[in-house]
């Protein structure tokens, strides 16, 4: 347990000390689901925390770049009032 704590400790004043951090959206959450993680499956906190980063930012990366696309894409049936019907 000890060394899980001071795993998250070293990766969280790592994060808030490095300019590079800016630009690793969901690593952090990442890192400590994936050591707590790692620790459990038999005490590899550090390569889970590592992993956990990698994966968080990937799906930080995926869901901003779903989110782009559905901002740049029109609502569906925006040319059609709500009353009026196809057939007339």
């Amino acid at each position: 347990m000890r060394t899980l704590l001071l795993t998250i400790a070293i990766s969280l004043a790592a994060t808030v000390l490095l300019p590079i951090s800016a630009g690793a959206k969901g690593c952090l959450k990442g890192a400590a689901v994936g050591g707590v993680a790692g620790h459990v499956a038999g005490h590899h906190a550090v390569a889970g925390a590592a992993v956990g980063c990698v994966i968080g930012h990937h799906r930080a990366r995926v869901k901003d770049k779903e989110a782009a696309n559905a901002a740049a894409r029109p609502p569906q049936g925006a040319g059609q009032s709500a009353g009026a019907s196809a057939v007339h």
